[in-house]
């Protein structure tokens, strides 16, 4: 299953497809006993697909059985035992994807001519993504991170290494009458730098917050480059270039937590000044149509604010049940995506911080 979702995926997942991509959603659990309904309630939704592939008069005999053998598939690939909070299938002729999302989504099944990526581009901002650069001597590994977990990522040549023993220098050392520090060597200057290089080229392509760990000797001498690395958040913390993801993970957790209550506070100062020169929106409704109209600069929302609505009473949105059929079940996440592609900042707050604005509000351009 996948779980990153880089700006390059997201303009692939985009692109127009022939009739019918299908995309389906369901709400998974992490835990028992909730997770028990998980395998079913999947099985129900993809064979709800099925049902709608077949009764469509748009779809031909031919690309019916390859979408099936795609949803078939797809099933084949769910890793329910290591489920999140949703679960999100794509599938059209000639491909399938199975993504694994950190929130929950609405169940519902939608044949276009695109993929419905509302959702899943929500889930990714909520999850604040982030790398992770581990630095040691003979290696630098690239990590991802994400709301709860940290995994290793080769994009960009990651991991960089190299054989120590066969740059030891004898005779420096006899000259010197100690052994050199390893991050004085010029040898293992260059390969730091040839690490700073290849982490600016992953920054480019996928920019996010970037923490570098290492011995404070590596630190330093990252810090002499004037590259991506020496602009990073830096964790004095060896041995993690060798180490595991969770170890990673309990490095990088106190910093991540320090940082989201300082932003926490910077978003509540920034949205009590948008009140006072009246450049504030709260509300679904308010922040919707402020959203529509490109108007927000910055949303804020509660980390699991969800709400189903309807928008047919003319330019307002009216609370409505979940399994209406007439009924929005996603549009927070119509609200986070719509801002995004607005250039808007999009933070995503602890619960109970924006309870006076109904959990969402927006700061806004004009």
């Amino acid at each position: 299953m996948e779980h990153e979702l880089s700006p390059a995926t997201l303009a692939e997942l985009r692109r127009p497809r022939g009739y019918p991509a299908v995309s389906v959603l369901t709400p998974t659990h992490r835990r028992e006993p909730d997770n028990a309904q998980d395998r079913v309630r999947l099985r129900n939704v993809v064979a709800e697909a099925k049902k709608q592939l077949e009764t469509d008069p748009d779809v031909t005999r031919e690309r019916r059985a390859d979408v099936v053998r795609q949803l078939d598939q797809a099933l084949t690939e769910v890793d329910l035992t290591h489920a999140e909070d949703g679960l999100l299938i794509f599938a059209a002729p000639g491909e399938h994807q199975v993504w694994s999302l950190g929130r929950s989504v609405p169940e519902r099944v939608v044949l276009s001519d695109t993929f419905l990526t509302r959702n899943l581009v929500s889930a990714h901002a909520a999850e604040r993504p982030f790398w992770v650069l581990s630095v040691a001597a003979d290696r630098v590994t690239l990590w991802s991170g994400g709301a709860d977990r940290v995994t290793e990522d080769r994009t960009g040549g990651f991991p960089l290494t190299r054989d120590l023993a066969e740059n030891f220098d004898a005779e420096r050392q006899e000259r010197i009458g100690d052994a050199p520090s390893t991050f004085r060597d010029e040898r293992t200057h260059h390969f730091l730098r040839e690490a700073d290089s290849a982490i600016g080229a992953v920054l480019r392509q996928d920019p996010r917050p970037l923490y570098v760990t290492g011995e404070q000797g590596a630190l330093a001498v990252l810090d002499e480059f004037d590259g991506a690395v020496r602009h990073a958040v830096h964790v004095p913390h060896g041995g993690l270039a060798h180490g595991t993801p969770e170890a990673v993970w309990r490095a990088i957790r106190p910093v991540r937590e320090e940082e989201a209550a300082r932003e926490t506070a910077a978003v509540r100062r920034e949205l009590e000044a948008a009140r006072g020169r009246r450049a504030y929106a709260a509300g679904v409704d308010e922040v919707w149509r402020s959203a529509r109209e490109g108007r927000v600069g910055l949303l804020a929302v509660e980390e699991n604010r969800r709400v189903t609505v309807r928008d047919d009473a003319g330019d307002h949105l009216i609370p409505a049940e979940a399994g209406d059929p007439r009924a929005r079940e996603d549009i927070v996440d119509e609200i986070v995506e719509q801002c995004l592609e607005t250039g808007a900042e999009v933070r995503f707050v602890p619960d109970g911080t924006l309870s006076e604005a109904e959990g969402i509000a927006g700061v806004l351009r004009f």
